[in-house]
């Protein structure tokens, strides 16, 4: 069984019923795990629905509690409302786990620093504690930003950008600290493909509009 969605909020509101719920999908939820979906746009002959559709997700059973939760759950929150409509927010729960840390290390660098990119190396450094983890990202972060202000490093990155491109990595800053990493010798494999295995599990779960959100808090 299925659900049928629009990635258009005009087009929701038309269809909800008088007193209806919109559910809105936060970007991070394209890497929640078992949200099997599809654009049909493209075969439908309602064409201004934009229509997406939710596959029925199933069941897994976990014995490891704590990694299902991180993996596969999703958060719920009401993001507005008034007398005819409720907006439910759903975020992936690793958004959440890390939107805070985020912020306080991207408040640092007065908010011009990708997101996405702090959030890589959160995921990457091993401190034991949430505060050494934040340590050791500011940590890497400066000495990274420091990195690229080498031309020659730049250059690297030129020379090999459009196979990071074709393995669709298409975020050129975490292609770029890959490649640090890569000089740095601590990853296992190559650039490339660290690149590639962050873009695809982990993706772009922030976006533009989480700062200025969080800078008006």
């Amino acid at each position: 069984s299925h659900v049928s969605t629009s990635d258009d909020i005009q087009v929701a509101q038309m269809y909800r019923s008088h007193q209806g719920c919109i559910l809105h999908f936060h970007p991070s939820m394209r890497r929640a795990f078992s949200i099997q979906n599809c654009d049909v746009s493209w075969i439908s002959p309602f064409k201004h629905e934009r229509e997406i559709l939710f596959a029925r997700s199933f069941t897994v059973s976990y014995k490891d509690e704590k990694l299902y939760k991180e993996e596969y759950a999703w958060n719920a929150k009401v993001e507005s409302e008034d007398e005819y409509t409720q907006m439910i927010l759903l975020t992936w729960v690793k958004y959440d786990q890390y939107i805070q840390q985020t912020m306080q290390i991207s408040a640092m660098w007065n908010y011009s620093i990708d997101l996405n990119l702090i959030f890589t190396i959160l995921q990457f450094v091993q401190g034991k504690s949430v505060q050494e983890k934040i340590a050791q990202t500011i940590e890497y972060l400066s000495i990274f930003e420091t990195w690229k202000l080498k031309p020659n490093n730049i250059k690297k990155y030129k020379k090999n950008k459009k196979e990071f491109i074709e393995r669709r990595c298409c975020n050129h800053g975490i292609n770029l600290l890959s490649i640090f990493f890569e000089e740095k010798g601590v990853l296992r494999r190559t650039s490339i493909e660290f690149a590639a295995g962050y873009t695809i599990n982990n993706g772009m779960p922030f976006v533009e509009k989480d700062k200025k959100i969080n800078r008006q808090q």
